[in-house]
């Protein structure tokens, strides 16, 4: 294999040649760190499949890099063809054509492994190929046909792929497959016009164009009219047909991989109606999907499910689903602590108590209502979520700070393989990442946004600062949910938005540190609102800042009233600890308001002895059914959260 220096995926890259356990590292590595999608789809289907995921995963997006992020066309069809050789040299060793070929690169060292335990075919692995190269010399498309014939090669192995490796091999699943990433790929096209523009390709069939009074030059030179809204209309209703083509494939698979399908096609339906929702203007911007959409997507493919029948075939092999910890034979779960040993696990158990107990936080008063085993494993979470944060808030230059993460990072992933020996609390999260069955990309989006913290002063627009809370904020909840008990599909979307309503009630008691720290979280749309400065955020209170802080307050407020029914959704045995944890917040909140949103004279805080008592309310029998929010002064509480969750203005 010729060398990759342009690559960025290669930079992690181990050497040509290196063994299985390094190939496999890298391909986990790549998986997990690129595409959030991704991920989901891994962590929704059986823990045997995980590897030969990412292996193929590596495969494509190696093989698409390749094509695309290779500037020059020449050079990307060598490494094509020099790619391809390789890969036949795993069904063929010492005959591909010319020279002998070794199986050298790392992904494909992954690849073989898959490929000799699945059987999979060597077609679909070169049928991608062959789109890649024709990449490089096609870049447009006179039919409709020609440009299906192209997902034939692009989209439609993808799928063949998948069900290879859940050992699904009948040509009639593999048919209605196609249907489905035909969709799934023509969906991107209308939605990526104007990115595709950028690399000189129009996917819209030219006699498309025609019909509607429009030639290539007008996609060329971003004409937006009605006659570009009535040919995305009918392009996105040509690709629906194929969609409902598909869908009967999900009641004929079993599973976790039912859920995945029924994403891929939620997803890239979801993906047509943004850009109906755009106004079908894809020429002059990329319409995308919101988190929010997201959660939702997966919560209803996890209630399709839940609540679905079935139709899958019995002749092939069964797949076996992993099951929750709870779910799991006691003797099952052990084997898990036997990688760093009892005594080792014990011993950071206890380091990670420590660090939770010294840090003063309300989280730690919180874990005290919960049964031992989900007290120590939410001190593991917190102990590893605060030395990441204390990277990038202790003093050192960013560089040094971003060695720091990028080292957590790769503790990560070495911890999940189950080599935990580099730091003491590493032994514990690992443990608790195994018997609570925590995705690892939340993690990832975590250390995600602790880089924000050093390149990102400040935020533009609320979605902007959206995505942050997200990753420093939701990755909390989501991951503590799976520790309190993950019960309902729709306990995802509440974790995500109360971890939002306690990010926004710290910013809105933290805004004058936090400014004279360089760091303003209030997005600029909203100083812009209210006719304030950055700098004004240092204080002192005017009218103008108690207008713009009465706002946050509000929106903060929206996102605890669509939060706290997870309460009600989680084990029974946590629910007075996350009671206690939504009313030691809000109560937070509700005291800014009383001080009329004066952070500014002194620190708003609550009282250790504040903090106990929500406790003991909690754990009273029954009082979590309770209201866990605070009251307000003159109970004001305003509805409509998802009103106040839009950008302002």
């Amino acid at each position: 294999m010729l060398p990759t220096p342009e690559l960025e995926i290669a930079r992690n890259l181990p050497p040509e040649g290196c063994d299985v356990v390094d190939a496999q590292r890298y391909t986990r590595w790549l998986a997990t760190h690129h595409y959030e999608n991704f991920n989901v789809v891994s962590w929704l289907l059986p823990r045997d499949l995980h590897q030969h995921f990412y292996n193929v995963y590596s495969y494509c997006r190696w093989s698409d890099d390749l094509g695309d992020e290779v500037s020059d066309p020449s050079r990307a069809l060598e490494l094509l063809d020099a790619w391809e050789k390789e890969l036949r040299a795993i069904y063929h060793p010492g005959v591909a054509d010319g020279p002998s070929v070794e199986v050298s690169h790392p992904v494909l060292i992954a690849l073989r492994q898959t490929i000799l335990a699945k059987k999979i075919p060597v077609t679909p692995f070169a049928d991608l190929l062959r789109a890649f190269r024709q990449d490089q010399t096609v870049k447009r498309y006179a039919t409709w046909e020609e440009v299906v014939d192209y997902c034939v090669y692009s989209a439609n192995p993808v799928g063949r792929l998948v069900l290879y490796l859940c050992d699904y091999r009948d040509e009639g699943r593999q048919r209605l497959s196609d249907r489905t990433c035909t969709a799934l790929q023509l969906a991107n096209f209308w939605q990526d016009v104007s990115r595709d523009l950028e690399k000189g390709r129009i996917y819209i069939p030219l006699d498309a164009l025609a019909v509607h009074g429009l030639t290539q030059n007008d996609i060329v030179e971003r004409r937006f009219d009605r006659r570009y809204v009535a040919l995305m209309k009918m392009l996105i209703a040509r690709t629906r047909e194929l969609f409902d083509a598909g869908l009967p494939l999900a009641r004929m698979v079993e599973g976790s991989l039912r859920v995945d399908l029924e994403l891929f096609s939620r997803g890239g339906l979801a993906i047509l109606d943004a850009i109906e929702a755009s106004g079908f203007n894809t020429i002059d911007r990329r319409p995308s999907l919101t988190k929010w959409t997201k959660l939702r997507l997966l919560s209803g493919a996890l209630a399709s499910r839940a609540f679905g029948r079935s139709d899958a075939s019995s002749s092939r092999s069964e797949i076996v689903v992993s099951s929750p910890a709870s779910q799991i034979p006691a003797s099952a779960q052990s084997t898990s602590r036997s990688v760093a040993g009892e005594d080792a696990i014990r011993a950071s158990y206890a380091e990670c108590v420590r660090v939770a107990r010294e840090s003063h936080s309300s989280f730690y008063l919180a874990f005290y209502g919960l049964r031992r085993e989900k007290r120590e494993a939410l001190c593991a979470l917190y102990s590893f979520m605060r030395l990441v944060d204390d990277v990038s808030d202790e003093p050192g230059d960013i560089e040094s700070k971003k060695r720091g993460l990028a080292r957590w990072r790769a503790l990560l992933d070495e911890s999940v393989a189950g080599e935990t020996a580099a730091h003491s609390i590493l032994p514990a999260f690992a443990d608790t990442i195994r018997r609570f069955d925590i995705p690892v990309r939340y993690f990832h989006d975590l250390i995600s946004g602790a880089e924000m913290d050093l390149t990102l002063a400040s935020y533009a627009t609320f979605d902007r600062l959206a995505e942050y809370c997200y990753r420093v904020a939701g990755t909390v909840g989501l991951t503590c949910l799976h520790v309190f008990g993950l019960r309902d599909p729709r306990s995802p979307g509440f974790a995500e938005r109360l971890g939002l309503a306690f990010q926004l009630t710290n910013i809105i008691r933290d805004v004058s540190e936090d400014c004279q720290l360089g760091r303003i979280y209030i997005p600029h749309e909203d100083l812009d609102r209210f006719g304030c400065r950055a700098e004004d955020l240092r204080g002192p209170l005017t009218p103008q800042l108690h207008e713009l802080l009465q706002f946050q307050g509000r929106r903060a407020w929206g996102f605890y009233d669509e939060g706290v029914p997870l309460v009600q959704f989680v084990d029974a045995d946590s629910r007075a600890t996350l009671w206690a944890l939504v009313r030691t917040y809000s109560t937070l909140l509700a005291r800014i308001e009383q001080r009329d949103f004066d952070v500014f004279s002194s620190r708003v805080s609550l009282s250790s002895a504040e903090k106990i008592q929500s406790l003991l309310m909690a754990g009273m029998s029954g009082w979590w059914k309770k209201d866990a929010l605070a009251k307000r002064a003159g109970d004001r509480r305003r509805t409509g959260g998802p009103v106040l969750r839009r950008r302002a203005g």
